[in-house]
């Protein structure tokens, strides 16, 4: 496997001084984007059946050990803030359990009986997608759950970090991101997870494009629970609007800090 491979051009990474070490893993990081570009048709439709599922009142179930895990825990977690989407609509199921997403839990990854019953628990159905995530493509956890998912009839995407990945034989949509060697061997939370994180941002976000969350580059259904929050919808409500900024704050302070709201109320009072 590429990613347990030996890095060439960091043999001597422990005779090297903090500014060549940062130098070296900017230069290698560039295979991120890279492996993100070549792979754009598969990320794009991964995106569109995502957005489809959403629409059809279908979840997005992503699956992952370790690292993966953790940063489909965190891709999920980040979707009602942002999108306004129930908590229920994103789903991470990780090995290991919700312990797993603050602590390393990493004999789990090779139970591949729990993912069949967390997806099970989750009572899957053909509305839903399950994305698996894996970098060594071999992942026991993430493997069974797309092959238990696909049984069922359920829209599998695999996304692996290594040519000739098991779980790329087991998904409707194989993806691979070929990272190449980590700078540290072996340790995939660095160029693999980075490559990971980024192509779960194109999913997610785009899917909410797609399905009409976003006008223009705006999110209009952002959940304002913070000052930084409550400021951003009044300079959305501003961008999209003739209303000042005093406008805008009544207007949204009035209507439980909706911005779709607000903007549908001043359409109606414009008359347009």
């Amino acid at each position: 496997m590429s990613t347990e491979a030996r890095n060439p051009r960091s043999i001597g990474l422990d005779t090297m001084s903090p500014v060549e070490i940062v130098r070296l893993m900017n230069e290698e990081e560039l295979a991120v984007i890279r492996s993100l570009q070549q792979a754009e048709s598969e990320i794009a439709q991964a995106m569109q059946k995502a957005a489809e599922a959403y629409l059809n009142g279908g979840r997005i179930i992503y699956v992952g050990a370790g690292t993966s895990g953790r940063i489909a825990t965190m891709d999920a977690a980040e979707m009602p803030p942002t999108f306004g989407t129930d908590p229920s609509q994103f789903v991470a199921i990780v090995a290991g359990g919700e312990t797993a997403g603050v602590r390393a839990v990493e004999d789990a990854e090779d139970d591949d009986h729990a993912a069949v019953t967390a997806l099970n628990d989750l009572k899957i159905s053909t509305s839903d997608v399950v994305i698996g995530l894996a970098a060594s493509g071999r992942t026991p956890f993430v493997i069974a759950a797309c092959r238990h998912a696909r049984q069922k009839g359920v829209w599998t995407c695999g996304i692996a970090n290594n040519r000739h990945a098991p779980l790329l034989d087991h998904v409707d949509l194989p993806i691979l991101l070929e990272t190449g060697p980590e700078v540290l061997t072996g340790s995939t939370r660095l160029k693999a997870g980075t490559a990971q994180k980024l192509i779960l941002n194109r999913i997610s976000t785009g899917a909410m494009v797609l399905a009409g969350k976003v006008i223009e580059n705006l999110m209009v259904d952002v959940k304002a629970k913070n000052l930084k929050l409550k400021e951003r919808c009044v300079r959305i409500v501003q961008e999209l609007t003739p209303a000042t900024q005093e406008e805008a704050t009544h207007l949204l302070e009035t209507n439980e800090w909706n911005v779709r709201r607000v903007l549908e109320e001043l359409k109606s009072r414009s008359g347009s």
